[in-house]
């Protein structure tokens, strides 16, 4: 056969290939677009959650840690772990973390610089060497679902945190009494690594990996727009009982031991139900 003819039988290959493949990848797309169609929520809501994993692990590598989840900052003010994550990935004015904060309240550093703007003044650009020291943000503003508290509770209703202070939000989006359509804030706790518990009886136990209290103030505020109404994850024991791998018999042990956990509300917009989602296999139980 000649190199013409070679030539001719190669790209004729070649091109049954590229027309095979193009072919494939149309009917994953359709697929796709089906699936995205009618599950569009469950699809979203793993998206969110594979970005902010990925942005959780950004900041690790980024500053040798996970972001803190006490529920106080270093002064004692209440700042707790669902305000903390917002900083650490958009920082509180949406334009990233500054590399010397140390997670409080008041956005003052150790020397007492202020690191970002109040509330008020956002519209006001930081200077240049402010922004070079920023990181981030981790999570693209646009993806974030970054909310106000006062967007979700209520003018009012969000003490003791500042109500113009940021969380992120899932997708289950619903109208709150502010009037504005958002999300329920997406719980975060991070592990403790000198601690080895995981005490269903004792929540209060010190040595417990995870601490209930992170977020104890934010379950607090209840549900927006029903008055009375508490998340059953406000119950310490649940919040224990549920987080408890299922795969380690020998001895209680919380899910991702090592790392952090976050907890999404779900449709219900209630935490502590069976339909919340999570960063690892959610295995809902009375008791």
């Amino acid at each position: 056969m000649s190199h013409v003819h070679q030539g001719k039988l190669g790209n004729g290959i070649k091109g049954g290939l590229i027309v095979a493949l193009v072919s494939c990848i149309a009917i994953i797309a359709v697929i796709s677009t089906s699936k995205v169609h009618t599950y569009s929520p469950d699809v979203q809501q793993k998206a969110q959650f594979n970005a902010l994993n990925a942005a959780i692990e950004l900041f690790n590598n980024e500053f040798d840690g996970y972001p803190p989840s006490s529920p106080n900052d270093p002064t004692g003010q209440p700042y707790g772990a669902v305000l903390k994550l917002a900083e650490a990935l958009v920082g509180p004015d949406l334009l990233g973390f500054h590399s010397s904060s140390i997670f409080r309240r008041d956005s003052l550093d150790a020397s007492g610089t202020l690191l970002y703007p109040h509330p008020e003044d956002l519209s006001i650009t930081p200077p240049q060497s402010n922004l070079i020291a920023r990181k981030g943000p981790f999570l693209q503003t646009e993806n974030a679902n970054a909310r106000r508290l006062v967007d979700i509770y209520g003018k009012g209703k969000t003490d003791p945190f500042p109500e113009d202070t940021f969380v992120l939000c899932d997708i289950y989006e619903r109208r709150r009494p502010s009037g504005e359509k958002t999300g329920m804030p997406i719980l975060y706790y991070r592990a403790d690594s000198l601690s080895s518990a995981h005490d269903v009886a004792n929540p209060d136990n010190p040595q417990n990996i995870y601490h209930y209290q992170d977020n104890q103030a934010l379950l607090a505020l209840g549900v927006p727009g029903k008055p009375g109404e508490t998340h059953p994850l406000a119950d310490p024991k649940r919040f224990y009982l549920n987080t408890q791998s299922l795969l380690v018999s020998s001895t209680p042990r919380p899910y991702r031991a090592d790392t952090f956990i976050l907890i999404r509300a779900g449709l219900d917009g209630l935490y502590g139900t069976a339909d919340d989602i999570c960063n690892f296999e959610w295995k809902y139980r009375k008791n």
